[in-house]
């Protein structure tokens, strides 16, 4: 595998913990912010035991940000730690009603950090849910599932992660490690020829990446020197040509579908013999799980 990398579960900590301060700061008004309710309500000294649960099936993600999460709230507050005990892990599959974590500790900073620690988690969990629909569609097909750039701005490394937990690859992170040469590249260059060898000049290190919508491109790009193609919005019968009439140039070449495609027509896609099936909707479209936190009497 040339450019898409290989799936791990490391949690990117310092981009959680920009973006769960970050979030903080959104909800409390500022670094020295308070949440009004909880600290009218709330004595200083309370204690509580609770748990994060979760209220629908899924795949959870990002379990980590909780006691993150709570970590910064209590600083802010000045107040004793919440106890974090963690029954499940990132990547595990979840059911209705199942404990995620518990907690023990300030009821004050518990309220405080609770939308924050729940909305980073919903929304990572609910793309490791999605991202495994398509994984388990694709098994035994031979082809993975990938993720796009089309992310949040601010969460793409969160979100990624999150891709990764439900049983996807990462593509690329953004513009600078992966150069994909796109109609718009071709067209302002002269030529696909040109701008490939444009980007093999100035950075010959970094995968290159074409996209292409016909059988003849696809060649044009080999005989160019690429091999990693990205066929977009292809059909399958056309997809499956492109396929053989790339392979029998007996390059070693990575084909990428994408453009349009649903887990209806996975199965479809994958058995054209394509390496790969890209899905921008794993991040952008992904709806979220549905996670609470419950404090107990």
């Amino acid at each position: 595998m040339s450019s898409p990398s290989a799936p791990d579960l490391a949690f990117p900590l310092a981009d959680a913990r920009r973006v769960v301060t970050g979030a903080l700061d959104e909800d409390l008004g500022g670094a020295d912010g308070v949440d009004v309710t909880t600290t009218a309500t709330i004595p200083a000294d309370q204690t509580s035991d609770g748990a994060v649960v979760a209220r629908e099936d899924g795949v959870v993600a990002g379990v980590e940000v909780i006691a993150l999460t709570l970590r910064e709230v209590a600083q802010r507050l000045a107040a004793a730690p919440v106890t974090v005990d963690l029954r499940l892990a990132d990547g595990d599959r979840v059911a209705r009603g199942d404990v995620i974590a518990e907690l023990s500790g300030s009821t004050r900073v518990t309220l405080t950090g609770e939308r924050t620690l729940l909305n980073i988690v919903s929304r990572l969990s609910g793309i490791a849910t999605h991202t495994r629909r398509w994984a388990d569609a694709l098994e035994g097909s031979g082809a993975m599932v990938l993720d796009t750039r089309k992310t949040t701005p601010g969460l793409r490394s969160l979100e990624k992660f999150a891709v990764r937990a439900g049983g996807g690859t990462n593509k690329r992170m953004g513009l600078y490690d992966v150069a994909m040469i796109k109609d718009n590249h071709k067209l302002a260059a002269g030529s696909l020829h040109a701008a490939y060898a444009a980007v093999r000049r100035q950075f010959p290190e970094v995968p290159v990446q074409v996209e292409v919508t016909t059988t003849a491109e696809a060649l044009e790009s080999v005989e160019a020197g690429a091999r990693f193609l990205l066929c977009d919005n292809m059909s399958t019968e056309m997809l499956r040509a492109t396929v053989e009439a790339v392979r029998a140039t007996g390059e070693t070449v990575e084909l990428e579908a994408t453009g349009g495609l649903t887990l209806e027509v996975a199965a479809d896609y994958a058995a054209t013999g394509v390496d790969y099936l890209s899905v921008g909707g794993l991040t952008h479209s992904s709806p979220i799980l549905d996670v609470a936190l419950d404090l107990r009497p």
